[in-house]
């Protein structure tokens, strides 16, 4: 603690004063005098002396309670804990000791099993559902290995998380295949309402086969049941970060926590989520599937898109959910943490380079962002799902930016309507975590045919740009190459509240590209020319003619956009731009909410 004193005071009086309070404050005190910025005097409080004669220590009573607790954190029989091995999990115990032990290195067993990993600061409830199961309650009349149900097979508590006070809740799949019953259900309610209160992000480590069907009376629908789950997390979504990693088949109840949270993390070989398992969807359609291919990495990650990652084990998993942390604030409100600046991985001398000349010529964007962003910092969310949008954190001279970017090299860079609801999600959490926004532009636009339209991608297009234009973090947009159509609208064109529109020299904006717009204008005189080669040539100029007025330079010089820019500086550029705008104020109109979403 700081304590500052009068200009006049002499180092006997501010060691005397730091003395004083250390003492009667209990904690370690610096004691600067006048505008000082170091200590001139530091004093820790003493320790605290026991009378010699004190022979007193724990009792028979607090050896009992240290048994009973030995037991339950033993987890559910022994069979079941012994099969883990075979299904590549850990114990849940030896998990967390994994994800908040003190020295991270996923070695299980790193902390004391009594206290609990060095990292936890205290669990709640492992005294839950103790009389139901326990061989001295009195209300168990004869006991029954089979039927131990330490914590009700839900554990919760608080711990520090790469230096992040975070709350967590994990499943016991020891413990009744991880399902939740009443006491569980609750510590579950209490450790998010905690969590509402504290502002602090919440950890979610899930494996669970969902509700205990043969208990359900009393916490399935009540309101203060499961259901409540979801009304809070519905309250956290957007105040507090969720983070949710899946270690096993999460059926049904459990199912709707990971696809509430803000990020979910799904396990190879092991992971799973549906709204039924493969036995009842047998039943009731007649359909014969397995776990995997039913709601497995494979299905969430490249299909549904409810997986924002999937690890190749638990250490991978736990190593995600950490780097996902470090861009991420403690709640809305605040700024995300900054870092060291690092310089690129490549040098920005070399962007004109990777960016072709032809319009309709595929790059891989990363090649763009490794110029752009610090070295190593592109963490991207989503890889498999809508590839045709990057969307990305990172970070520019170490400030957390989330990127949207067109990807060249998949489908041309059109959006298709997966990629336009990936992106408006992505762009929503950054706006609720004050994660400003890099757009990176360049696509021929919206995708059209049968099969979009089927795919809602009016109303898929529609959040995108709902999200973009709702979004008031700042915004820096980057016209790379092609902004066509409707595109430029989705990825922060200028009518959308960017604090600037930049454009390198290949950049052009266009209600379509040059070959679509002559054949739509002028088909009839071009096909009026019998000469083919005569024809061709005035195609060719008619082309030319038209990208000289959609090219950056013409939009600079109409001030559509702000700037056109030599490559090698658009990193300088945006370091300075997000630099300068880091506080704007943006404010929405005085509204309940929109109805877009």
């Amino acid at each position: 603690m700081h304590v500052r004193i009068g200009e006049g005071a002499t180092d006997e009086e501010a060691s005397a004063v730091a003395a004083a309070l250390a003492e009667h404050l209990g904690a370690e005190i610096e004691v600067l005098v006048g505008d000082a910025d170091e200590p001139a005097a530091t004093a820790t409080p003493p320790e605290t002396e026991y009378p010699l004669d004190d022979d007193l220590g724990p009792t028979e009573r607090e050896g009992k309670l240290r048994e009973e607790i030995e037991e339950i954190l033993d987890g559910g029989p022994e069979k079941y804990k012994e099969r883990l091995p075979d299904q590549g999990k850990l114990f849940v115990r030896d998990r967390l000791d994994l994800w908040f032990g003190d020295d991270g290195d996923g070695g299980p067993g790193d902390a004391d099993r009594e206290g609990g990993a060095d990292g936890i600061q205290f669990e709640d409830g492992k005294f839950a559902a103790f009389d139901e199961w326990h061989p001295d309650s009195p209300e168990v009349e004869e006991y029954d290995e089979g039927n131990r149900l330490p914590g009700d097979g839900l554990l919760t508590g608080a711990a520090t998380f790469e230096g992040r006070d975070v709350h967590w809740m994990a499943n016991d799949f020891t413990v009744k295949a991880g399902s939740m019953a009443g006491r569980g259900v609750e510590k579950f309610l209490r450790m998010q309402q905690r969590a509402l209160k504290s502002g602090n992000p919440v950890l979610y480590l899930m494996d669970s086969s969902g509700g205990r069907i043969d208990q359900q009376t009393g916490f399935f629908a009540n309101r203060e049941g499961i259901g409540k789950y979801y009304y809070n997390h519905s309250m956290l979504s957007g105040y507090v970060p969720q983070i949710c990693v899946l270690y096993g088949p999460c059926i049904a109840g459990a199912a709707y926590t990971p696809v509430f949270a803000d990020f979910t993390i799904m396990v190879e070989g092991m992971s799973a989520m549906a709204i039924a398992s493969p036995r009842m969807v047998k039943m009731v359609t007649g359909e014969e599937i397995d776990m995997q291919d039913l709601g497995g990495p494979a299905v969430h990650a490249k299909h549904s898109g409810s997986a924002d990652l999937v690890a190749k084990d638990e250490q991978e998993a736990r190593a995600m959910a950490a780097k996902l942390m470090t861009y991420l604030p403690d709640k809305a409100g605040e700024k995300p943490p900054r870092s060291e600046p690092e310089n690129p991985k490549f040098s920005p001398e070399g962007i004109d380079e990777v960016i072709p000349s032809e319009p309709n010529k595929a790059y891989d964007v990363h090649d763009l962002l490794d110029r752009i962003c610090d070295a190593e910092s592109v963490f991207e969310m989503q890889p498999e799902y809508g590839e045709e949008i990057v969307t990305a954190f990172a970070r520019i001279d170490g400030r957390p930016v989330g990127v949207v970017a067109n990807q060249p090299n998949h489908r041309s860079g059109a959006i298709f309507p997966d990629a336009a609801e990936k992106a408006a999600e992505f762009i929503w959490t950054c706006d609720a975590y004050e994660i400003p926004l890099l757009y990176l532009c360049d696509t021929p636009g919206f995708m059209a045919g049968s099969d979009v339209e089927k795919d809602a991608i009016l109303e898929k297009g529609k959040k995108f740009i709902y999200a973009t234009s709702s979004a008031t973090v700042p915004k820096q947009t980057v016209v790379v190459r092609k902004a066509y159509g409707a595109g430029i609208y989705a990825m922060g064109g200028p009518a959308y509240d960017p604090e600037s529109v930049l454009g390198l020299p290949s950049g052009e904006i266009a209600i379509m590209g040059p070959e679509a717009a002559i054949n739509a204008v002028y088909a009839n005189k071009l096909d009026a020319i019998d000469d083919p080669e005569e024809r061709k040539q005035r195609e060719q100029e008619l082309r030319e003619e038209y990208r000289q007025d959609i090219d950056a330079h013409r939009m600079a010089s109409e001030v559509v956009i702000d700037d056109v820019v030599p490559p090698s500086t658009l990193r300088g550029e945006l370091v300075n731009r997000f630099a300068f705008y880091e506080d704007v104020d943006k404010d929405l109109p005085d509204k309940k909410h929109g109805t877009v979403l």
